[in-house]
């Protein structure tokens, strides 16, 4: 299996990751463990949402997708919605 990961840092939420990785726990201790140049400046970082995909080129483009002008507007749009305030 392939994953497709999501990302949101605990100290700043408005800073977020997506990634691909065939392990994902260890790829999120490493993003922890500032062993990701990419990540290490905002961690630690909870894991939002993954997606699991039977083969490699199909994760590969779902993860393109996603850090496209379009999927970062469905990442808002689906995972990141402010909360409406209660009346």
């Amino acid at each position: 299996m392939t994953y497709v990961y999501l990302l949101e840092s605990v100290h700043d939420r408005s800073q977020r990751y997506v990634g691909i990785t065939p392990d994902l726990k260890q790829r999120l201790a490493d993003h922890n463990a500032g062993r990701s140049p990419h990540t290490s400046k905002h961690k630690p970082w909870n894991l939002v949402a993954y997606t699991a995909f039977a083969d490699e080129p199909t994760a590969v483009a779902f993860e393109r997708y996603l850090k496209s002008g379009s999927g970062r507007a469905f990442l808002q749009r689906h995972y990141f919605r402010k909360p409406v305030a209660s009346a």
